[in-house]
């Protein structure tokens, strides 16, 4: 009899079982592992990284960044999300809002502007407070220029002097109450050199196109040089204003946090005062 002749196709490649110590093991085939790399790949893509993914979107007002970058370190070391700054003056985040700015919390660095997106609708109800007073100082890397007793230098003996732009950053209106105040706003208009935030004002001085500059006292907390530190009474009180734009939890937990003794403390070693 002549036996019917078997096929010389080989066998597709199908997991392994070998006897181990511990029972059988299971030896995947080289084509089986490729393809369970391959899923687990596209589902690690698929899926977002809780560990990286952004969960907070804050719009901080420029004046405030250095404090506002150790409040979110403290705040994502005890309480795990993860947020993300995003820095500009206060007008500019303003008109950023209404305009559909995918922020979760807006850190004004004045009362006004929440004040207003709150009447606006845009805000969560309930949820605007005072965070910080800003301190307003005249500054010079110079050590002689400025005389603490004596305020503002005669014009002669500076080029030009920084500020924020009134109409964009509270600081900068702050300084111009000051300058109208002394009498001095419209006669020293050729020396004024005007940066869309306090950060851009702080700037000019640091990089010398400023002698001096108006700026928040919480940049220069630890520079040398001189500085007038202005009557709070000759200026409107910097209120910075906190408020919640979208009702998620992880900006529910970050304004309860800035409530926190532990925030406060360090608001108030960063230069500013608290309510």
């Amino acid at each position: 009899m002549i036996l019917p002749r078997l096929s010389a196709r080989r066998p597709e490649a199908v997991p392994n079982l070998r006897p181990s110590p511990g029972g059988f093991r299971m030896n995947v085939s080289i084509p089986v592992r490729g393809a369970l790399i391959l899923i687990v790949s596209i589902l690690s893509m698929a899926l977002p990284d809780r560990a990286t993914a952004v969960e907070l979107r804050i719009a901080v007002a420029s004046n405030f960044v250095r404090t506002a970058h150790s409040l979110v370190e403290m705040f994502e070391q005890s309480q795990g999300y993860r947020p993300q700054l995003v820095t500009a003056s206060t007008g500019k985040h303003y008109a950023q809002i209404p305009n559909g700015a995918p922020f979760d919390v807006f850190m004004a660095a004045d009362a006004l502007r929440p004040a207003l997106l709150e009447e606006a609708g845009l805000t969560v109800p309930g949820t605007r407070f005072t965070y910080a007073l800003g301190i307003l100082v005249l500054w010079s890397p110079d050590p002689g220029l400025i005389s603490p007793g004596e305020g503002l230098p005669e014009s002669s003996r500076f080029r030009f002097l920084g500020l924020a732009n009134p109409d964009l950053a509270p600081y900068g209106y702050a300084a111009r109450e000051v300058l109208t105040g002394l009498g001095s706003w419209k006669r020293l208009q050729a020396q004024l050199v005007r940066g869309e935030n306090v950060s851009q004002a702080l700037q000019f001085v640091h990089s010398g196109a400023a002698e001096l500059g108006f700026v928040a006292q919480s940049q220069v907390m630890q520079a040398g040089g001189s500085r007038w530190l202005v009557p709070d009474d000759s200026y409107t009180p910097i209120a910075q204003q906190v408020v919640q734009l979208s009702a998620t939890e992880p900006g529910l937990a970050f304004l309860d946090f800035l409530r926190s003794p532990a925030a406060r403390d360090l608001i108030e070693a960063h230069g500013y005062e608290v309510p």
